[in-house]
């Protein structure tokens, strides 16, 4: 029997590559995504393009990741009745979860919170910056235990 010992990284690195095997696929699938922040329009309950983009490596991450369960986190920012701005800040909560169903993710592992302006990233008149969804990794001992 023959053992090839290589010590340098590069090489090993092509020894191990299989025809057809992206590694750079892996390695974007093994990694979460760093933005866990999103904001939204005056009124607007819908992530744009970009950020729906993010929320799908969200998904990609969390379906390689299947210990890990997420809370979503809805804020609004405080103009208006602060009942409309709950109601507002669940709206951006639901369509984030919705498109991280249709990526995949179970329900199950998916916690939300509606704040309305209760909890605001900047002062209350910085009203853009509080009109959010954060995202909030828990293993599952952490979502068990809430």
């Amino acid at each position: 029997m023959t053992v090839l010992v290589l010590d340098n990284p590069e090489l090993l690195a092509n020894a191990a590559v299989v025809p057809g095997f992206n590694a750079a696929t892996l390695v974007a699938e093994s990694k979460r995504p760093q933005r866990l922040r999103f904001h939204f329009g005056f009124n607007k309950h819908m992530p744009d393009a970009s950020d729906q983009a993010i929320i799908r490596q969200h998904a990609v991450y969390l379906r390689h990741n299947p210990g890990i369960s997420v809370r979503v986190h809805g804020h609004s920012d405080n103009f208006g009745a602060e009942d409309y701005n709950r109601f507002l800040s669940r709206l951006r909560t639901n369509a984030v979860v919705r498109l991280l169903v249709s990526e995949g993710i179970a329900e199950s592992r998916i916690l939300v919170a509606g704040w309305g302006s209760s909890r605001p990233l900047a002062t209350p008149e910085d009203r853009a910056a509080n009109r959010r969804v954060e995202l909030e990794y828990l293993t599952d001992g952490m979502a068990e235990a809430l």
